[in-house]
């Protein structure tokens, strides 16, 4: 049987992370360090929570923008975060970030039309904005010795006539950049002034560094901005398989959302929410003890990169990642195949993040010190042999 699939569909490419990661699957030696996720699960009292409502019958459909206690509680957290006042009507949970994702650009983009982003960052955008008939247009920073660096001139002649939204993720994903006050600023400004949309990526805003908090949109932005803030719930509290996110919109777009969420997925589940709840009103204390975690993760990986021959680094105050560069690697998809292989470690390749990202290598340390030491154990013999 022979079926007219759409272009843009039969066209998606899988992603390079998921190409290597499948590797591992049968390999049960192998330190994953590959993915965006930890090691840790979900705290037990998320668990609980989830679990005392599932236990309560509370398997219904439910607000399909997310349960009222749920929505409360995430304006409480911004107005503690960044000082701000968030509307109800502006939150808007959805089933992952991904899927926060999805209704951005379904509810931008039409055929023909282009999002602009700063790149290398997370791919799953390319893919939503090519499955909506869109085209991703990538402006890539430059790699420097003391971090990334964007050139805004270039961003915005990127933009035409056709573009519908800037995407930016900050911090980045894989980058761990995070955008100046100025340029965040200026990018606004451009945005309110040409009428497009900005999709703010803040989903790593809490693994930070040297602050409780990364900068946000929503500090400097006005209600009726066309400012889209994404988070989930996957990467601070460790519940990455939990699938949920949410949104801040743009004032004025509750019912299109309502509408779109009704079209996708109907609301999410109200139990999964009730963990979400307990999150945000007791986590504190494990999200301070989660990022310290991280940072010591980070400068154990860092110290021991910064050691090893043919290798390069650029340093990050922000995310879990580290982006590195191995001299003579040759192809980076085949080279973290051949880490797998014959180092039993993973690393996900820098061409999966778009331009401004074939020359490196992700890393996510989000992992125990003596794991880290392992793995760094492992590539330091892969590199000397090879």
């Amino acid at each position: 049987m022979t079926l007219n699939i759409r272009p843009d569909i039969a066209e998606l490419e899988e992603s390079k992370i998921v190409e290597v990661w499948r590797m591992g699957f049968d390999i049960p030696d192998v330190i994953g360090m590959w993915v965006g996720q930890g090691d840790l699960p979900t705290p037990r009292f998320i668990c609980d929570a989830a679990a005392r409502a599932l236990a309560a019958g509370d398997t219904f459909y439910t607000h399909k923008r997310g349960i009222p206690e749920l929505r409360q509680a995430l304006i409480d957290y911004h107005r503690d975060l960044y000082g701000v006042e968030i509307a109800d009507s502006r939150i808007a949970i959805t089933s992952s970030g991904m899927n926060a994702m999805m209704l951005i650009v379904q509810t931008l983009v039409s055929a023909g039309d282009n999002i602009v982003c700063v790149t290398p960052v997370w791919p799953n955008i390319f893919a939503a904005i090519q499955i909506q008939g869109g085209i991703a247009r990538h402006v890539p920073m430059t790699g420097t010795d003391h971090g990334w660096e964007l050139d805004l001139d270039r961003l915005f002649a990127a933009c035409d006539d056709r573009t519908r939204a800037v995407y930016l993720a900050s911090p980045g994903n894989p980058t761990g950049w995070m955008m100046p006050e100025q340029q965040r600023r200026a990018v606004l400004d451009f945005a309110r002034s040409r009428g497009i949309a900005l999709i703010a990526d803040e989903v790593y805003n809490r693994l930070i560094y040297d602050r409780r908090v990364a900068p946000s949109f929503l500090e400097i932005a006005r209600p009726d901005d066309p400012l889209f803030v994404v988070n989930s719930f996957s990467k601070t509290w460790a519940m990455t398989g939990w699938r949920v996110g949410w949104i801040v919109l743009p004032e004025g777009l509750t019912d299109q959302v309502d509408r779109l969420i009704e079209f996708n997925t109907s609301g999410g589940q109200s139990f999964l929410q009730a963990g979400c709840v307990a999150a945000i009103r007791e986590g504190e204390p494990w999200v301070k003890w989660m990022v310290e975690r991280c940072k010591r993760g980070r400068d154990l990986v860092l110290a021991r990169l910064s050691a090893m021959n043919r290798v390069s680094v650029i340093p990050a105050d922000a995310s879990f990642y580290l982006m590195l560069r191995v001299e003579e690697m040759g192809d980076p998809v085949e080279f973290c195949k051949r880490l797998v292989r014959e180092a039993r470690i993973g690393l996900a390749p820098g061409t999966a993040f778009g331009a401004g990202g074939e020359s490196y290598l992700r890393l996510c340390y989000a992992q125990g010190e003596e794991r880290l030491d392992e793995a760094m154990d492992r590539l330091e013999s892969f590199l000397r042999q090879n």
